[in-house]
């Protein structure tokens, strides 16, 4: 392996900051990973680079994950098992599922990043979290030199969070995730538990919608909503939506009462961060070159020339005006490095 040297890394960000790899990899296959010496300890692990803040240069190895290929492993009475490479673009993946009349990941349609990340960060979206979905992985372990496999409930998924980011794997570069299997009941019933999705498909008469049909419905609504990356730098939902106790978000609601909320299975109640900011006062606001978008307050975006510091004075800004109005402590989504 002969890794390149001084490379930009600014066309693999989706918020396009500036800062440079001293070396970097580009992964396309599993058994590379196998090549690398012991003595690359400092290295991070790059899927599509949109839930990815660089504060800067990174003195390490960079490797960029881009294994494709899909495939069905196996089916059986009750489900289809589809693999795809760890590379794979996530929205392709889903369209291809849907094409090949394997419904299931439908309402995750048009999530930027790959397949790869997709347990990491544990994407949800529309009523739906990637674990509901998900079988397997395997990933390759620097430290042990061989490739481990982890069953969904080994990932130990929580909201946007998984074994992975709980441990600290996803930036210390321990592990690198090569393939992901997908659990597709065959059994396929419609979500609509969310309230806009469900609009969405009234307003185009759809009554009894297909899982295309849902695809089509989210991607519209995403393509109104959120801003495009290659036009307006960004990294999609900046904020987690918050989880409080019941009786905070009971108070929250008699002081505020448009607030939504969302009660969660573990008795507490999540709440809509995009509207917690744009109560605050920052929808279509920016500090410098960095704001929240203008028609989604949940989304930072560069306006151009930001820095990964301008993006920390903003998200600052931001938390600290949802802190003082709100009392609730907004964390970022994405990771920095």
């Amino acid at each position: 392996m002969s890794p390149a040297r001084n490379i930009d890394l600014s066309p693999f960000n989706t918020l396009a900051l500036p800062g440079r790899a001293a070396r970097y990899e580009r992964i396309t296959a599993a058994g590379q990973l196998a090549e690398i010496p012991q003595t690359e300890t400092r290295r991070f692990i790059l899927g599509g680079g949109s839930n990815l803040v660089l504060s800067g240069d990174f003195a390490g190895l960079v490797l960029h994950m881009a294994i494709l290929g899909k495939r069905l492993v196996k089916e059986d009475a009750e489900a289809w098992y589809i693999e795809a490479g760890a590379g794979e673009n996530w929205h392709d993946f889903v369209q291809w599922t849907l094409a090949q009349g394997w419904p299931g990941l439908e309402n995750l349609s048009l999530i930027p990043g790959t397949v790869g990340a997709a347990p990491i960060q544990n994407i949800g979206a529309y009523g739906l979290e990637v674990c509901e979905c998900f079988h397997s992985l395997q990933a390759w372990n620097f430290q042990r030199g061989e490739f481990v496999s982890f069953d969904r409930e080994a990932c130990r998924f929580g909201y946007r969070d998984s074994l992975f980011k709980q441990q600290g794997w996803h930036l210390s570069g321990r592990l690198a995730i090569v393939s992901a299997v997908f659990r597709l009941p065959k059994q396929w019933v419609a979500n609509l538990r969310y309230a806009d999705l469900a609009q969405e498909l009234a307003s185009c008469e759809i009554a009894t919608p297909t899982a295309r049909d849902i695809a089509a419905a989210i991607v519209a609504i995403r393509q109104r909503k959120l801003p495009d990356p290659a036009v307006t730098p960004n990294a999609g939902s900046f904020f987690h939506n918050p989880l409080v106790e019941p009786q905070v978000a009971d108070a929250l609601a008699a002081a505020h009462p448009g607030l939504p909320r969302y009660p969660q299975p573990d008795g507490r109640v999540k709440l809509a961060a995009g509207w917690l900011i744009e109560q605050a006062g920052w929808k279509g606001k920016a500090l410098g070159p960095v704001g929240m978008y203008e028609k989604q307050a949940l989304v930072l975006v560069n306006h151009g020339g930001a820095s990964g510091a301008d993006v920390r004075r903003t998200m600052a800004a931001v938390q600290a005006a949802v802190r003082e109005k709100f009392a609730v402590e907004l964390s970022p989504e994405p990771i920095f490095l």
